[in-house]
């Protein structure tokens, strides 16, 4: 069974050294079996360090905590308010939908929908994330409902969401869901 020893620099939140456990829990569980009960990760506390003949004192910055963003992001696109949503986006931001063009602007996306459905909300199952040298793909998955533009709800629709974070703002969104073929089988 693993036994992990993590030494900071002051300056972390709980929060923070919170996360970092669990990771470096779950990067040792994908490769060693050891089960949850059996890994330990201890965090200590170092007051100052040096490096390349330079002091230290305090750590670097936390990283986003990615899910957290993301969750962020869809509940202000669900409320509409897409001037905040757009606040958690890079320049260069991209989103795609099933059988939509590439769009940059959320505003692209409002319009786009408006000839789908009257309004949407999603239930969700499950977020992962994975994360890579200098950005973290994000996945969430669920279930749609809302209500069709003839007024009649629905709900139970499958999607899947890929978000790539990078330096803290969402870069990309791909959306797969089964909203076309559920209204094509309405017909």
């Amino acid at each position: 069974m693993p036994v992990i020893s993590i030494t900071l620099l002051p300056g972390y939140s709980p929060e923070t050294e919170q996360r970092l456990v669990n990771r470096v829990a779950q990067a040792a569980r994908s490769v060693i079996a050891a089960s949850s009960a059996g890994t330990t990760v201890f965090v200590h506390q170092a007051s100052t360090y040096q490096r390349d003949g330079r002091v230290f004192s305090g750590g670097g910055a936390a990283r986003v905590d990615a899910c957290a963003l993301v969750r962020d992001f869809l509940q202000r696109m669900q409320n509409r308010q897409l001037a905040d949503a757009a606040l958690l986006l890079t320049p260069d931001f991209s989103m795609r939908f099933p059988a939509s063009p590439v769009m940059h602007k959320l505003e692209e996306l409002v319009s786009w929908a408006h000839g789908r459905y009257q309004q949407v909300g999603k239930n969700y199952e499950k977020f992962d994330e994975s994360w890579g040298d200098e950005s973290c793909v994000v996945y969430c998955f669920g279930t749609l409902h809302g209500i069709w533009l003839d007024g009649t709800p629905f709900e139970g629709i499958r999607f899947v969401d890929r978000f790539e974070i990078v330096d803290g703002l969402i870069q990309r969104q791909d959306v797969w869901n089964d909203l076309a073929e559920t209204q094509a089988q309405r017909r």
